[in-house]
């Protein structure tokens, strides 16, 4: 039998239940995946954290894994094209990937970049596709400068990635012990606290085109209101509340636009993984069945790269 974690009612990690099941069979249009890793994210948690309308439990738990294909449904190809029993892939925008095994829609799996382990590849999508949109809804454009919030966070690391790539040179707030990782992907860090607003104009030597905000806090969004003309190339995927009465933009993937987006742009980040030209910092794994204390890890709010569970 399969194992995997299911929150029976809405709670914490420490209150999900890490039980036996049967794993169906793959259908036409679907692919088994034994799962030899599944990305932690804070979004795992949120989801089922609070009871609220259209939630109904169980709920598997999971939203990206990295593994082979063990069983492929009749007729079917996955995202990136055909595929074969034993092929490596990442899955993302499933559910249930905190599991030893798991049956998927095809259209969600993509071969898995060579250049990445399975940790560091189930690592990759979530925050990838997230930082994408964020790029893309602000318009950023070669030879700009902008200024990202929570610069070395598992997004925004992507974002820095992302926006080298693009000619986008960014500024990053960040504490000082994280400087170098800023550094280390193209971006100029600064330190938040007070005074930001001054040591941002010094940093950039440049207007700030847009903002991005990846840290949620007040000082992020009234930083960026006070540097950013527009305010519709503020983006924040933390704060949602503040968004609303301010005019900026607010990004999630269960808004039916940011899934339609980060669905469009997977094949796009496995491929610049595979090239080398975007890279996964793992900062540590845990067991599978570890699941509620690789969650109380990333709660510390600074675990220095990614999570990953290991069945």
């Amino acid at each position: 039998m399969a194992q995997h974690w299911i929150a029976t009612m809405a709670g914490p990690p420490e209150a999900w239940s890490f039980e036996e099941y049967a794993v169906a069979a793959p259908a036409a249009g679907e692919v088994t995946i034994r799962v030899h890793a599944a990305g932690v994210n804070p979004a795992d948690a949120k989801h089922v954290a609070a009871a609220r309308a259209g939630l109904e439990f169980p709920v598997p738990i999971g939203y990206e894994v990295s593994g082979e294909i063990t069983a492929i449904g009749p007729s079917t190809r996955i995202g990136s094209g055909a595929a074969a029993i034993g092929d490596a892939v990442v899955a993302f925008r499933i559910h249930g990937g905190y599991a030893t095994d798991i049956t998927v829609p095809a259209v969600k799996v993509f071969a898995k970049p060579t250049t990445l382990t399975h940790p560091e590849a189930a690592n990759l999508l979530l925050a990838g596709t997230t930082a994408a949109e964020m790029l893309s809804v602000v318009g950023a454009t070669p030879g700009e400068t902008i200024l990202l919030h929570g610069a070395s966070g598992a997004v925004g690391v992507s974002v820095l990635q992302q926006a080298r790539l693009r000619g986008v040179r960014v500024v990053g707030t960040v504490s000082e012990e994280r400087f170098d990782e800023v550094r280390r992907f193209g971006g100029v860090p600064v330190r938040y606290g007070a005074g930001l607003i001054d040591r941002v104009r010094e940093a950039a030597g440049a207007p700030i085109a847009a903002a991005l905000d990846a840290a949620g806090t007040d000082e992020a969004i009234d930083t960026s209101l006070q540097l950013v003309a527009d305010r519709g190339r503020i983006a924040t995927i933390a704060a949602f509340g503040r968004a609303s009465g301010v005019g900026i933009l607010a990004i999630a993937g269960s808004m039916p636009a940011s899934a339609k987006f980060r669905d469009e742009v997977r094949g796009e980040l496995t491929a610049l993984a595979q090239n080398g030209d975007i890279v996964v910092p793992v900062a540590r794994t845990f067991p599978l069945e570890q699941a509620p204390e690789a969650h109380r890890f990333l709660a510390t709010g600074h675990p220095g790269g990614k999570i990953a569970l290991i069945p």
